[in-house]
């Protein structure tokens, strides 16, 4: 299969990315799939019912948390 990559990045208040991170995690918890759109278009993506989750956490004058969910 060829690889499709959507990658986005904007600015948002804390409150809001929360509410993101917890629509992805209910979607994730009662369904097989998780579904984006973006411009428009409808995107739906397979989760098996076991992934590898990776959690890195970077402190720093920037700091970052990145969250990775693959199968």
């Amino acid at each position: 299969m060829e690889l499709f990559e959507i990658k986005e990045s904007q600015r948002l208040r804390r409150e809001e990315a929360a509410k993101r991170l917890h629509a992805i995690a209910d979607e994730l918890a009662r369904h097989t799939a998780l579904r984006f759109s973006r411009e428009g278009i409808a995107y739906t993506v397979d989760v098996p019912d076991e992934v590898e989750m990776k959690i890195e956490i970077e402190i720093g004058d920037e700091s970052e948390i990145e969250i990775e969910i693959s199968w």
